[in-house]
């Protein structure tokens, strides 16, 4: 797997979690140790883009983490759009 930012990872994350899932299952679809979970959910939790459902093993993303989630595709979007144009420019 190639090298991922932090803002790849954390979207991996908000998305594993959209509608709610477990520890485990997060940590297999953004593809992350334990201990790299942990950490995460710990950042993601402070900033309120992923919130622990009590008294189940539940983590969800919030609002705010769906708007992450928006603007990041959108910058993707556009990175990729600059991407295809500058090779037209350059051939």
């Amino acid at each position: 797997m190639k090298y991922r930012s932090r803002t790849e990872i954390v979207a991996m994350i908000l998305e594993a979690a959209n509608g709610g899932t477990t520890k485990t299952k997060i940590m297999y679809k953004a593809f992350l140790s334990y201990s790299q979970l942990r950490e995460y959910l710990s950042v993601l939790i402070e900033n309120n883009l992923i919130e622990y459902l009590e008294g189940s093993p539940i983590y969800k993303t919030t609002e705010k983490g769906m708007t992450f989630l928006k603007m990041n595709n959108e910058i993707e979007a556009l990175l990729v759009t600059t991407s295809r144009i500058s090779k037209v420019i350059d051939n």
